[in-house]
């Protein structure tokens, strides 16, 4: 039996004792992944093997392939995580997504990759810092009248802040991380964000994400609400085009995120190839898919 092994991390794992405790809000997720990849996985001759990722090095002996599952506070601590990740890779386990993948994918300063490449992206300003100058540039130069500011090593919306021109911070604000700096778009609470799930570089399904009334976060966190989409030819295209920008080959998993926006075209806002939520609930295949590019990857 192959067994693949899938990272978790102490606030995703489900307690012993069945509690809730100290679990993520969101930590359900992961028994909806890990519920959809079991049976899937059995039938293709694979066991599923959950390991805090933290874990010692011993305790991924026998792995024969590494997914890197819901590890969701790898953000706050990047350095301990690659290194685990390069760790595991030289003791010849292959991860998916690997080193290099979540090396470039790590920073969102990607995505100034991607525009390079031909992306389309949503307008960004990019700081070490962000002051109240730097607001009111940011302000006059996007000509809005919300801006959001994300940190540029971080996930699920964790740390962000939506900011009006009328309600600036002090002059002696600062944000304290290094960010990115970009425009509220309408969209997200009039339409939502879309969501294309790659497997080895075919799209899966795709869903279309809504935030909660009087919220802009479409995160099950913040009470955000998924539904199935199919997306037109174009939308899939523009998708797809992400994929493509990657200065590697198709990673064995992928989530591009996309909004739409004023020419009514997609825009990515994030390229998830780390430890995204890949939304099996919307994707009743997903298991399957991921089985099967797995066993291709190892030649199996």
């Amino acid at each position: 039996m192959t067994t693949i092994g899938f990272l978790a991390c102490e606030t995703t794992l489900p307690l012993p004792w069945g509690g809730i405790g100290d679990r993520r809000g969101d930590a359900f997720e992961h028994d909806l992944m890990t519920a959809a990849l079991e049976p899937a996985f059995a039938q293709a001759n694979l066991t599923l093997k959950v390991i805090d990722w933290e874990a010692p090095l011993d305790h991924f002996a026998g792995l024969d392939l590494i997914i890197l599952g819901t590890a969701w506070n790898y953000q706050d601590k990047p350095d301990a995580f690659l290194a685990k990740i390069g760790e595991l890779e030289a003791r010849g386990i292959p991860v998916c997504n690997s080193a290099e993948v979540v090396r470039w994918n790590i920073n969102k300063t990607y995505l100034r990759e991607l525009a390079k490449r031909g992306a389309a992206t949503i307008p960004t300003r990019w700081f070490s810092n962000v002051s109240q100058a730097d607001l009111i540039d940011a302000f006059a130069a996007f000509d809005c009248d919300r801006l959001v500011v994300k940190l540029q090593v971080g996930a699920g919306a964790l740390g962000q802040v939506l900011i009006h021109s009328e309600a600036l911070p002090g002059a002696d604000w600062r944000f304290g991380h290094a960010a990115m700096v970009q425009p509220f778009l309408p969209a997200i609470a009039e339409e939502g964000e879309f969501s294309f799930i790659f497997i080895g570089g075919e799209l899966s399904h795709a869903l279309r994400k809504r935030p909660a009334k009087g919220d802009y976060r479409i995160q099950s966190l913040y009470g955000g609400i998924e539904s199935a989409y199919d997306p037109t030819t174009e939308e899939l295209a523009a998708a797809s085009a992400i994929i493509a920008a990657f200065p590697f080959a198709a990673p064995l998993y992928a989530r591009i995120d996309m909004l739409r926006g004023s020419s009514n075209s997609l825009m990515v806002m994030e390229a998830e190839l780390i430890e995204p939520y890949l939304y099996p609930e919307q994707g009743p295949q997903l298991g399957d898919r991921l089985a099967c590019a797995i066993l291709k990857r190892l030649e199996l």
